[in-house]
């Protein structure tokens, strides 16, 4: 990444760790979702930087950023995110989220203070206030504090048995995105998640919305069941993917938000 920018943005009393492509091109913000990084993006980033500013943030308790004592829940995320698109100057953003970053993102949308010229959801965390319970009564903060534990060539190795089509590269930055999560992250996990049927009834601008072929997390009949709430959003099913969307398809992932981003320029 030679010509790739790392810079802090402070707002709402933290830093916010960020990675840029840069140039003068319409921006695009892109969200990764839990244990995530901005880094995770670098395969999407790739394709879409020698159209668009590629701003690719660290959320609070992740990656580069601060580890407040709280402030994990969705509205805390959306205000960073907006406090992050004045503090850059961006000017009419899209805004592209993954998993909790897609909540994130259509939280941001809803509320219209960004100014934003488009929106894209990738598998967003879309659930019902039952599977959020089952979520957070599982063992996914027992599991990562374990995770924390070990060595990055431990998680490399796991993740290459568990996912040898994902490229080395991105299983490295995904490796030190887990690493680098803190635990007071995973307070985002804790219900109840904005009601997100009302959240994409009050998106007032064009909205993409990608799901996989195979994820348990945003279906095809949920992503019917949205459009038909709001005419404004258009859905894209990806092939042979689950709710690792960037990572099991990025350079597919890509191509359709390119193709969307051109549409609204």
């Amino acid at each position: 990444m030679p010509t790739w920018t790392s810079g802090v943005c402070e707002t709402n009393g933290i830093r916010l760790h960020y990675l840029r492509t840069g140039g003068a091109r319409p921006p695009v913000v892109l969200l990764h979702g839990l244990m995530g990084s901005g880094a995770c993006w670098t395969p999407v980033a790739r394709v879409l930087e020698g159209e668009f500013d590629v701003v690719m943030p660290d959320a609070r308790g992740h990656g580069g950023s601060s580890t407040p004592h709280h402030g994990y829940r969705y509205d805390e995320h959306a205000n960073d995110v907006e406090g992050l698109i004045r503090g850059l100057e961006l000017s009419r953003p899209v805004l592209l989220g993954h998993s909790m970053g897609g909540m994130t993102a259509a939280v941001v949308a809803s509320q219209g203070a960004a100014n934003l010229r488009g929106l894209i959801l990738v598998d967003p965390t879309f659930l019902s206030p039952e599977r959020q319970r089952e979520v957070h009564a599982s063992d996914v903060a027992e599991q990562h504090r374990r995770a924390l534990g070990l060595q990055k060539s431990d998680l490399v190795a796991q993740a290459r048995a568990r996912q040898p089509h994902r490229s080395p590269e991105l299983i490295e930055h995904l490796a030190e995105a887990r690493l680098k999560t803190r635990m007071e992250a995973l307070d985002v996990l804790t219900p109840p998640n904005p009601g997100y049927r009302e959240v994409v009834s009050a998106i007032e601008v064009p909205t993409l919305l990608v799901i996989g072929d195979s994820s348990p997390v945003v279906t095809f009949e949920l992503a019917t069941e949205l459009r038909g709430l709001n005419p404004r959003v258009r859905i894209e099913e990806v092939q042979d993917a689950g709710h690792g969307l960037p990572y099991d398809q990025p350079e597919r992932l890509a191509e359709g938000v390119a193709s969307f981003l051109r549409e609204l320029a």
